[in-house]
């Protein structure tokens, strides 16, 4: 079992809450990418009470906006104390972004990649392969299939 920042044991697999969460931002990803527009680097965090805050990022480069989405997650987490917050202590979180994906021949294939985690438990990437066509009647994609076990953001 993998241990987090503070050694504590981390539980396999993912919840219900998380897997439902990270299922609607993929959606409203392929949704954006459906219709032709561009899609930036989306984060949704959940509190225990079921709220959920919504952000893009899209005022730097794809690795700029990637690395600030991470880094919102972990400031939320600091912050959640704050009597100006909407959002109580982050329990877990999805991010939604466009990438590309190499075949088994090295070839490269736009995908969208999404991470997702929830405290106490491992986090995880996924992605679904997709043919942006700007045209929702041939958009095509792919389910999602796992892509690996991430450091987790909370």
């Amino acid at each position: 079992m993998t241990a987090d920042s503070n050694g504590a044991e981390l539980r396999e697999g993912v919840s219900a809450k998380t897997d439902e969460l990270a299922s609607q931002l993929l959606g409203k990803a392929l949704d954006v990418l459906a219709v032709g527009e561009e899609l930036d680097v989306l984060l949704a965090v959940q509190d225990e009470a079921g709220t959920v805050e919504s952000y893009e990022f899209a005022d730097d480069g794809p690795e700029e906006c990637l690395e600030g989405a991470r880094k919102r997650v972990g400031e939320l987490a600091r912050d959640h104390g704050d009597p100006r917050a909407h959002l109580g202590e982050p329990l877990r979180y999805a991010l939604a972004y466009r990438g590309a994906i190499a075949d088994e021949k090295g070839a490269y294939q736009d995908a969208v990649l999404l991470e997702f985690g929830e405290r106490g438990w491992r986090s995880y990437s996924a992605f679904s392969l997709v043919e942006v066509t700007g045209d929702e009647d041939t958009f095509g994609w792919t389910e999602p299939q796992p892509a690996g076990e991430l450091n987790p953001l909370l």
